[in-house]
């Protein structure tokens, strides 16, 4: 008796896991489960920082954990805080584009993408 109990508890479970994501893709959410509540904001794109001086260094970080638009733009508002620092962050590529104008530590570039709540992996020259 137990084992039927259970069998139906999951069979409702998954059943509205299921219809919870049919109607949340009919309803245009590009990315499900989203902090954004799914309505990224990848068709309001923000103007790329300019820096103030020459750029000196360019340096790629590969991030994991990011799955939407939403991620990308945390990411990319979080770096683009940095004074000296102008970033462009890629989903598909799972990295940030980071130009430099001046020196700035690598654990400052890690801080700010972990503050967001993503790891980084490698950091490359």
């Amino acid at each position: 008796m137990e084992n039927i109990i259970a069998v139906l508890v999951l069979a409702v479970l998954i059943g509205g896991a299921a219809a919870y994501l049919v109607r949340a893709k009919r309803s245009g959410v590009k990315c499900v489960g989203c902090p954004a509540g799914g309505n990224c904001s990848s068709r309001h794109k923000k103007k790329k920082k300019k820096l103030t001086g020459a750029v000196i260094a360019k340096k790629t970080i590969i991030i994991s954990g990011m799955h939407c638009a939403h991620c990308v733009q945390s990411v990319t508002d979080s770096l683009n805080r940095i004074d000296g620092v102008s970033a462009r962050v890629d989903l598909n590529k799972s990295c940030a584009e980071i130009f430099l104008d001046r020196e700035v530590g690598e654990d400052i570039l890690i801080s700010a993408v972990e503050k967001e709540g993503f790891s980084v992996e490698s950091i490359q020259s």
